[in-house]
């Protein structure tokens, strides 16, 4: 068959706006601009996302940010300067061609997931890469198809790869991160369950509303302190059960774009100056970056 004419294999990547901001801004050095405001984490942003753009395979691509008044550091003053620089983030993506959701009904990670889970299964995508570092993300996961790409490790997760790192697969996630706990979502787990047994516990029964709530149905289990475990899950099912609620990911948020139109073709030039103008950085107008158009 003659190979003219046709694309190669696509992969749709998906960002967590959120969490990249929150990343450069605690892993980069503080920049000032003549005015005396703070954007040291967008100029390192700018740098992360072109990186990212060169990931061989890339052909679309999407971010997400939850509402600004969501993005809470623990230090006011950090808080502020996050915020401070939020508009000037989305604007380092939208001068890079990428496709900018904003929520505000919904989260980010809702966007994301319902992209993940809407495109997963188009057949000119060869895969659906999230970007994120949240375990939560895991359960978005979909055989080799949808992975998990956690940038800052530089590892990526399919199927078998969440099955080798958690011991359960991915739609046992929120349940295994409601007994162990997810402190970036505010869960805090039940007492006495580790990720051993937590994975020992779902393998077994499955979902929670099917765990037994008899001490001796759980004897089989070769897990430390059974009996304790089996008396604090009876005792606490209902919380385990919000707590896992909590933690699953919507998958009718409003996204309206089909997925050529996350395509990406290149950055916007008339963006990309008035941005390197924002950010007092005239080298950004200089890179070498496939422009929209060329």
């Amino acid at each position: 068959m003659s190979l003219v004419g046709l694309r190669p294999m696509a992969s749709l990547y998906l960002i967590d706006g959120s969490f990249e901001l929150f990343r450069c801004f605690f892993g980069a050095p503080r920049a000032q601009r003549a005015d005396g405001s703070e954007i040291g984490a967008v100029r390192t942003l700018f740098g992360a996302t072109l990186t990212l753009l060169r990931e061989e395979g890339l052909t679309h691509v999407a971010v997400a940010f939850d509402d600004v008044a969501l993005l809470q550091a623990r230090e006011p003053q950090d808080t502020a300067l996050v915020q401070a620089q939020y508009n000037l983030a989305r604007d380092v993506f939208a001068a890079l061609g990428v496709t900018v959701w904003t929520m505000s009904d919904f989260s980010a990670d809702d966007a994301l997931a319902t992209s993940a889970y809407r495109f997963g299964s188009d057949p000119s995508l060869e895969r659906v890469v999230i970007c994120s570092s949240d375990n939560d993300f895991a359960q978005c996961v979909r055989g080799d198809r949808v992975v998990l790409y956690n940038r800052i490790k530089r590892v990526m997760l399919n199927e078998a790869g969440v099955l080798g790192k958690f011991g359960v697969p991915p739609e046992r996630i929120p349940e295994w991160l409601a007994l162990v706990g997810d402190k970036s979502d505010g869960i805090p787990g039940i007492p006495g369950f580790g990720p051993k047994a937590a994975a020992a516990v779902l393998r077994r029964f499955g979902r929670m509303e099917d765990i037994p709530l008899t001490s001796a149905a759980w004897q089989e289990l070769d897990v430390r302190g059974r009996d304790k475990l089996a008396a604090t899950f009876i005792e606490r099912r209902q919380e385990a059960i919000d707590y896992r609620d909590q933690g699953i990911k919507r998958l009718d948020a409003p996204v309206a774009e089909n997925l050529e139109d996350l395509r990406w073709q290149g950055a916007d030039g008339p963006r990309l100056q008035a941005l390197s103008e924002a950010l007092e950085d005239e080298r950004i107008a200089q890179r070498q970056i496939r422009m929209r158009g060329a």
